[in-house]
């Protein structure tokens, strides 16, 4: 596996109702951060995703956060304290479709944690991308408190009813813990 240097995370702009969410999307932010893997993000200043960055930057990670323009507008960004430091990169795309691509371009593997319809979009167009040749960069699906437990279903459910391969399925590597997300990257605590 080549040298992983930084990771994209997907991620919800809510925190959901378990507390184990967010304390999985903290502890990821940290353990990256010691590991000085750069994580690129979608740049929100609420949920999973300000958790993950936060924790991060805290750590004395680095971050960069990738906004497509009419969302900056929306959200008045940035008008969280951690949203201006220094070590927070901010990039402005144009449209969604060149934020994904963005955040794609500068990525050496994908993270997707609990998230929404947003999240599920972007999870899928990755799949999709590796299963057509795209690209052969890692995915790992956090399946932090079995949030994913259905998704895993449905995929299994897409392969056994021959509408994918099962090498198509496993393009996506599912995790419960920290330590399990670290080792499908081949990498370690520090």
């Amino acid at each position: 596996m080549p040298k992983i240097s930084s990771l994209c995370v997907y991620c919800g702009s809510q925190a959901g109702h378990n507390p184990a969410y967010a304390e999985d999307a903290r502890q990821l932010g940290i353990v990256l951060a010691e590991l000085g893997i750069m994580i690129v993000y979608g740049h929100g200043a609420t949920g999973l995703m300000s958790v993950i960055a936060d924790a991060a930057l805290e750590a004395g990670g680095r971050v960069t956060g990738i906004l497509p323009k009419h969302l900056a507008l929306m959200e008045r960004l940035p008008d969280k304290p951690s949203l201006l430091r220094d070590e927070l990169e901010t990039v402005i795309t144009d449209a969604m479709h060149e934020r994904k691509q963005e955040m794609f371009n500068r990525s050496d593997g994908f993270i997707v944690l609990p998230g929404s319809y947003g999240t599920l979009d972007e999870f899928f167009e990755i799949l999709t991308w590796k299963k057509i040749g795209i690209h052969k960069k890692p995915l790992v699906v956090f399946d932090s408190a079995g949030y994913y437990e259905p998704l895993k279903r449905l995929l299994d459910h897409v392969v056994e009813n021959g509408f994918s391969k099962q090498e198509h399925r496993d393009n996506a590597t599912f995790v419960r813990t920290v330590d399990e997300l670290l080792a499908a990257f081949g990498l370690s605590r520090p």
